[in-house]
């Protein structure tokens, strides 16, 4: 299990919830109100907001896979909570649809709704820019430290469009993705980014993080648009790589991002 970790600040608390092996339930919270994001399971979530004293008002869900939303329905029966979730995904019903352009409030909060399909077809982020004196970023399953998404829905083009988007955002923004796949993800980097120094100082201060059952998130834009592979796919190493991988020249981004996700998909 993991260690417990919480970034605080000035109004808010933000904290990773362990769940199942390797999963992250996000919790926001100023003292008294909370939100959640993606709860795969309710009862972990209910023991920290007993815990903590703490009421849920809003839950977020970024898209359908059921490690995000298994707990969505014990939550909203036990606390009441509103639930909110993408427009064109399969949800646990009574839900509030939204989509890219639209924006929420929670906690006096603003989100920004980020359409960003890939992983699945109507997959979403929630973005606020300015949380206690930095952005903050729920990406859901589109953007991991390191890496990003399989493309169980979407297409190459889709998904690196959703992430130009997000690399697009303000370079402190805080990225809270839901799984603890830094390492794995960062052994990936450096296979195909061999050369990238930033890469190999970050892999070895997310192993001492790990060694200390610590979480290496959040991440942040500005770290992911140097050390990621799947944001620097217009650079010319990360071509070079593609370009062997695939055994012809791969120059378009698109598809150098194609020929590196399929390459992760099979990397051990």
């Amino acid at each position: 299990m993991e260690r417990g970790f919480e970034q605080l600040t000035s109004l808010m608390v933000l904290h990773p919830l362990p769940a199942f092996s390797d999963n992250y339930i996000w919790c926001l919270h100023d003292g008294r109100n909370a939100l959640v994001v993606d709860p795969g399971e309710a009862d972990g979530v209910l023991g920290w907001l007993h815990e903590q004293k703490l009421q849920l008002r809003t839950v977020l869900i970024t898209h359908h896979h059921p490690d995000h939303t298994g707990g969505v329905d014990a939550l909203r029966a036990a606390t009441g909570a509103e639930i909110i979730g993408p427009m064109r995904e399969r949800l646990p019903e009574p839900v509030r649809r939204v989509g890219g352009g639209e924006h929420i409030e929670a906690l006096g909060l603003n989100f920004e709704v980020i359409d960003v399909p890939g992983h699945t077809s109507g997959h979403i982020a929630y973005f606020a820019p300015q949380v206690d004196g930095a952005p903050l970023l729920f990406c859901g399953d589109t953007l991991f430290s390191g890496g990003c998404g399989r493309l169980f829905e979407g297409t190459p083009a889709q998904m690196h469009a959703s992430l130009t988007r997000l690399a697009s955002l303000p370079e402190d923004t805080r990225v809270c993705c839901t799984h603890e796949y830094t390492l794995s993800n960062l052994a990936f980097a450096r296979t195909v980014d061999p050369g990238n120094g930033e890469l190999s100082d970050y892999a070895s201060h997310c192993q001492q993080l790990r060694s200390q059952n610590f979480p290496t998130l959040p991440s942040s834009i500005g770290l992911e648009k140097r050390i990621n592979p799947f944001l620097r796919t217009h650079q010319a190493a990360l071509m070079q790589a593609a370009s062997v991988r695939a055994g012809e020249p791969q120059n378009d981004p698109i598809s150098v991002f194609a020929v590196l996700r399929e390459w992760k998909n099979v990397y051990r």
